[in-house]
């Protein structure tokens, strides 16, 4: 029996300033039902939510909810209405606690003097623990990204929801939470919650989903039954095309180089990782594969000296480096873009041109010291050129990019030193897939050209798909190598999951 229709958007159009987000925009949410929104970076996913959650005002058109038209002036009007919204950009108070920040709204509105703190730390428990071990009195600026966000998706489980939006939900989450996520949502739709589900993974979508809504430069396009239509369909109809590749060519056997850019022997460091040893090969793409926690980002920041008392021997090109800080790794030509662009890759509010000279301001200053716009701005085009990025002005902030763009915006800024080894902490992490598609074929052409470039990646098809060779870290060590045939997902979890107990009673 087909279920009653909860939301229904019609003719949406939105504009900002000259850009037009939305070009008749339209929905439709059953109740029960996982309805996922497809679409590139750009594509109006966001734009369309946030006016159904009351954050953006529509130009024209019309919502309707159990099919009477509304207008939703603010995202406390939707959450009245029974709308919930678990954002991708996670928009936490780092100062205060998790159950702080869980309950939030109800102690913004609470009339009382006093908190009862004990009481809410147990609320905030029983809720958290549907989906990770956190405690509940903890700072959330001392939470990694994939408890923060977390704690974003138990705010949204305290409300009284009938409509419940994620936007990218999993893109920080390990698979174990993910798992318990989906758990969850299935829970949610089985009583009777309409749950709209943006994603890039097409995994995701559909094992899980019960139809797909597509999305493209603002317009409608198409809504599929997931079990009538294919991964390669609904990608088709995001991008306009067919992709016939997401990975380029991998280098073949007579390619490969019996040259190191980078070797590195015995690095280690008190807490989280040692004795690691590896070698990366001229025109080669390392892989590093592991759980969420077992060491991988540790490792490249302790190599780069972004963190912790490292010791070891790091050698570029032959030639044993000594390095102490962060600017000694740059000044060598090996730079690291963080897993959290808009965090700790990225200003956002800054030009394009500025961010891109960020790493080296010299290379685009006058005698006296003084930023030259010109050789910012001429810096910023040739490399936008060279990466194919999409924008209007790089005099523009970054803030106004896509996902995918912003993301050529932070390689941009390594390049722009000349860099001799580019270390990507999940590169394609919340980037759709035609931008996926772009960003690596970006980085086999660097390989290809003598950059050394390690990937770390949690995507088990990435880092098959677009490595030559995947070292897979458990517990802060190198657990074993994969390539060629046997660099499978099945080789990669067991190397990545099982202790050395285990490992050696098999």
């Amino acid at each position: 029996m087909e279920q009653p229709v909860l939301l229904k958007v019609s003719g949406l159009t939105k504009s900002f300033g000259a850009v037009q987000a939305l070009r008749g925009a339209e929905f439709e949410l059953r109740a029960s039902e996982i309805h996922a929104l497809a679409g590139e970076n750009g594509a109006g996913k966001s734009t369309l939510m946030n006016i159904v959650d009351g954050i953006l005002k529509p130009d024209s058109g019309e919502i309707r909810l159990d099919g009477k038209p509304v207008v939703i002036p603010s995202p406390r009007a939707a959450q009245d209405m029974g709308i919930g919204f678990v954002h991708q950009e996670i928009a936490l108070c780092p100062d205060i606690s998790v159950s702080e920040n869980i309950f939030m709204s109800v102690t913004n509105s609470s009339r009382s003097r006093l908190m009862n703190y004990r009481d809410l730390d147990r609320r905030a428990a029983k809720i958290i623990a549907r989906l990770g071990d956190i405690d509940p009195t903890t700072l959330v600026g001392d939470l990694s990204i994939s408890q923060q966000q977390l704690v974003e998706i138990a705010k949204a489980l305290t409300l009284d929801c009938r409509i419940l939006i994620f936007d990218e939900p999993t893109a920080a989450l390990t698979e174990r939470e993910s798992d318990r996520l989906f758990e969850i949502i299935h829970s949610l739709a089985a009583d009777g919650i309409g749950i709209i589900y943006i994603s890039h993974r097409m995994a995701e979508i559909f094992e899980h989903c019960d139809r797909v809504t597509v999305m493209r430069d603002g317009r409608y396009i198409r809504t599929l039954a997931i079990a009538e239509t294919s991964p390669e369909e609904v990608v088709a109809s995001m991008v306009g095309r067919v992709l016939d590749s997401l990975y380029p060519d991998k280098l073949r056997e007579d390619q490969r180089s019996s040259e190191a850019v980078l070797e590195v022997e015995g690095l280690s460091e008190a807490r989280d990782f040692k004795d690691v040893s590896f070698r990366l090969m001229k025109g080669e793409i390392l892989g590093f594969g592991g759980l969420i926690g077992a060491g991988r980002s540790e490792i490249v920041k302790g190599l780069c000296r972004l963190e912790g008392e490292v010791t070891g021997e790091v050698r570029l090109n032959g030639k044993p480096l000594s390095l102490t800080h962060y600017a000694d790794s740059i000044a060598a030509g090996i730079v690291y873009l963080s897993e959290d662009r808009k965090g700790d890759g990225l200003f956002l509010d800054l030009p394009i041109a500025a961010n891109i000279s960020a790493l080296a301001i010299e290379r685009v200053s006058t005698g006296l010291g003084l930023v030259s716009e010109r050789r910012e701005r001429g810096q910023a085009e040739e490399l936008g050129r060279r990466l194919a990025l999409k924008c209007g002005n790089v005099a523009d902030p970054v803030s106004t990019l896509s996902g995918g763009n912003q993301q050529k915006v932070a390689i941009a800024k390594m390049l722009s030193i000349g860099p001799k080894v580019i270390i990507l902490d999940e590169p394609t992490r919340g980037v759709d897939v035609g931008a996926k598609a772009e960003i690596h074929r970006i980085l086999r052409e660097l390989a290809l050209s003598g950059v050394g470039i390690l990937v770390i990646s949690s995507e088990l098809p990435e880092l098959i798909g677009l490595c030559d060779r995947v070292l897979v870290v458990r517990e802060g060590r190198i657990a074993g190598e994969v390539s060629g045939d046997e660099m499978t997902e099945e080789n990669i979890m067991v190397l990545a999951s099982l202790t050395d107990g285990h490992r050696r009673a098999a």
